[in-house]
């Protein structure tokens, strides 16, 4: 499936789409380059799902949680790890336990498209110089098939 998103409203509005299907226990998989949306889509699904505030990029933390929100969520930026093993050296699963997963550079740790909860989004850069405009090419595993944003 692919998602046009030619500006920021866009990219909120299919932000508050996948948070309102989101559940404990789902991934949601952010691939794409440098400046390709990943943390902007992150914190348009953060807000949609009740965070009031900053959102801060996990870049240097390499994992945020937000215990508060209507689904639990870990928010994660595996953009620094060298191997897939430090993801558990950080304790990745005690964090996913009972929470959503959203993963940005998920290759990183791993991967998680093996998984039936998760929902892969690679984003591209569309038009010239990089401007506002995306596409999200959605691939969603076997739990997502039914509540495809």
């Amino acid at each position: 499936m692919i998602v046009d998103l030619p500006d920021l409203a866009a990219m909120d509005v299919f932000g508050a789409r996948i948070a309102a299907k989101l559940q404990p226990g789902d991934v949601v998989a952010l691939s794409g380059g440098l400046g390709a949306g990943k943390t902007t889509l992150a914190r348009a699904i953060i807000s949609a799902l009740g965070h009031e505030g900053e959102v801060p990029s996990p870049t240097f933390t390499i994992v945020e949680t937000y215990d508060h929100l209507r689904v639990p969520l870990v928010h994660a930026d595996f953009y620094r790890l060298e191997h897939p093993s430090e993801a558990e050296e950080i304790g990745l699963d005690d964090y996913r336990e009972g929470a959503a997963l959203l993963a940005e550079w998920p290759d990183h740790a791993g991967g998680f498209s093996h998984e039936a909860t998760c929902l892969e989004i690679t984003l591209q850069t569309v038009g010239e110089n990089g401007g506002e405009g995306r596409r999200a090419v959605v691939n969603a595993g076997e739990a997502w098939q039914s509540r495809k944003p």
